[in-house]
């Protein structure tokens, strides 16, 4: 058999290492001397700050994982700030489970039922000002399937004078 000396192994290891970092070098000063790389790094993080001081802790809607785990725990969370009497953040949280819920118009029954008249008239008004909001930040420009949820969403949000859902669909 042959012997592998524990030297050159080390030897070979550290040559191996020593050519990737001068590769990531190499390529990492070729990327950053290109003309336009600091004008995209300007867009990328102008880009980001826009996207993260729209609204903190929103998942992803392209990953129905990360909606459902956000729902889930949206939902949680107002129940229990609810529970202990802090009824506006707790329809703060119920009303961010329903903007990600596949079928508000349900999950709003379900509270109508199980809530009290006072929080879910509250959890209604919260739920008019995010979609004012949502009217007034779009300019008029909604495209895809989140039109329909909002035409969706403002049918659900008339309301009679006792507070209960007129239209649901």
């Amino acid at each position: 058999m042959i012997e592998i000396n524990k030297t050159a192994i080390g030897i070979a290891a550290g040559l191996a290492g020593t050519l990737f970092i001068g590769y990531c070098i190499y390529f990492d000063n070729k990327r950053r001397s290109e003309p336009d790389y600091k004008k995209k790094v300007r867009d990328r993080r102008r880009r980001n700050r826009k996207v993260g001081s729209a609204k903190q802790g929103m998942p992803n809607l392209n990953d129905h994982e990360a909606i459902e785990r956000y729902f889930l725990q949206e939902i949680q969370l107002g129940e229990t700030l609810i529970a202990r009497g802090d009824f506006e953040s707790g329809v703060e949280h119920l009303a961010n489970a329903i903007v990600v819920c596949g079928q508000p118009a349900r999950l709003l029954q379900v509270l109508q039922s199980s809530l009290p008249a006072q929080v879910f008239a509250m959890l209604i008004i919260k739920m008019q000002e995010f979609g004012n909001r949502a009217t007034e930040s779009s300019d008029g420009l909604v495209s895809g399937p989140r039109s329909s949820q909002n035409e969706t969403s403002s049918n659900i949000l008339e309301t009679s004078g006792n507070g209960a859902i007129d239209d649901l669909e």
